[in-house]
């Protein structure tokens, strides 16, 4: 856990594993998969939920400003080509019986803050809420974001059809 290269998203990330007793890997990411002119980027943990079921993990760590969760408005959960595509490899490579998720950790900057049931994480003087997108749902109702930087979002009303909370993906 005092892995100071993880970032604080990931750390946070993997304290709920821990607190919900959810057996997992983390990937090293320093190291990536093939030659010096295309490589792979390393997801960021394997997790274990159950013996049938594993799922791929890519965090990306976001903060959110809002006011309230009601009606999962406000959030920011764009991702990169890059993750998009070395999510889709990892999955091959590992083959059947492997999901592929994107897990976007919010750490919540207001003080005040309507979390309207969803679950929250205190980690030290931060909070974090966690929503869970499969990657096919990603892939399937994303949309460009940014053709210069190869990013992709979901809009609002997908992000709220296809976002579930950790506890609900991973019971």
């Amino acid at each position: 856990m005092g892995d100071s290269s993880r970032n604080r998203y990931e750390r946070a990330f993997e304290h709920w594993l821990l607190d919900h007793r959810v057996q997992h890997v983390r990937a090293d990411e320093h190291r990536r998969l093939g030659s010096s002119h295309k490589t792979v980027k390393n997801f960021d943990f394997l997790l274990f939920p159950r013996p049938d079921r594993k799922v791929i993990v890519e965090v990306k760590g976001r903060t959110f400003a809002g006011a309230t969760l009601v009606g999962l408005a406000g959030f920011d959960c764009w991702v990169t080509m890059d993750d998009i595509e070395s999510l889709q490899v990892w999955r091959r490579a590992l083959g059947d019986g492997h999901e592929a998720v994107f897990v976007f950790a919010y750490r919540v900057t207001q003080a005040d803050v309507d979390f309207d049931g969803h679950e929250v994480l205190p980690l030290g003087s931060d909070r974090y809420v966690f929503f869970c997108v499969r990657l096919d749902d990603y892939l399937q109702h994303s949309t460009r974001r940014s053709p210069k930087w190869r990013t992709m979002m979901l809009p609002a009303d997908s992000f709220r059809r296809y976002a579930v909370g950790l506890a609900a993906f991973l019971p």
